[in-house]
């Protein structure tokens, strides 16, 4: 008589944490599936979406008039003999049209060494010379590059003539800023899928296959629409 209640109470303390216990699990799968629900809620960034972000080049240097209705992404890798063929033609392109045409340059290192050369560009901009200094290491090419490699000793002197303070320069060249813009750049090239340079986008419409005809038709064909819309 004396050990019934004893069992009975032992007997009845599993039961009343079991039922605790699937109390709490509940509450954790509700609780989850709520936050599950808000999550599938909450909008996903279509491919057009980030596309147009990673051409929007906010923080690229930009030639020519803001409000242009024509705005030319280029993707440049400064040791690229081909960019530095197109360069001065594209820019030709805008002082044709003057007010209708925008150029935006993006950096992208495909040479080995170019990131060197990039950040020159970069830190150059901190002094108002990036234009300049993108054109000097242009023409100066077949000076600081050989066999498709940059030789980073002979960047510097390459710019030596552009007006630039060097021991800014230098000192810019490792600044956090610098560097945040060049990851944007090469995160932008891989979302674009950027496999060459120099790689266009004209309004953001990518050409149908490399060339200076190709590049010149799209930019007429921009232009074109631009004139139909007024």
């Amino acid at each position: 008589m004396t050990n019934t209640p004893h069992k009975h109470q032992a007997g009845a303390m599993p039961w009343a944490m079991i039922a605790a216990v699937v109390f709490i699990v509940i509450l954790i799968v509700l609780a989850a599936s709520v936050l599950i629900q808000e999550e599938s809620t909450q909008p996903i960034p279509s491919g057009d979406d980030a596309r147009a972000a990673a051409l929007a080049s906010e923080h690229s240097p930009t030639l020519g008039n803001p409000d242009a209705p024509v705005h030319i992404v280029e993707f440049l890798d400064p040791a690229c003999e081909t960019c530095a063929l197109f360069y001065p033609m594209v820019k030709g392109w805008l002082e044709e049209v003057p007010g209708k045409l925008r150029l935006s340059v993006r950096h992208v290192a495909f040479h080995r060494g170019a990131e060197e050369a990039i950040r020159v560009l970069e830190a150059s901009r901190a002094q108002n010379k990036y234009w300049e200094t993108l054109e000097a290491l242009l023409k100066s090419q077949n000076q600081w590059t050989q066999h498709h490699s940059v030789l980073p000793d002979r960047i510097l002197p390459a710019v030596s003539d552009v007006g630039l303070d060097m021991t800014r320069l230098r000192a810019d060249m490792g600044k956090f800023d610098v560097g945040v813009r060049i990851e944007q750049d090469r995160k932008d090239a891989v979302q674009l899928k950027v496999s060459a340079t120099p790689e266009y986008f004209i309004n953001g419409r990518p050409l149908p296959s490399f060339g200076q005809q190709q590049l010149l038709d799209l930019v007429r064909e921009e232009l074109a629409k631009a004139e139909q819309g007024k």
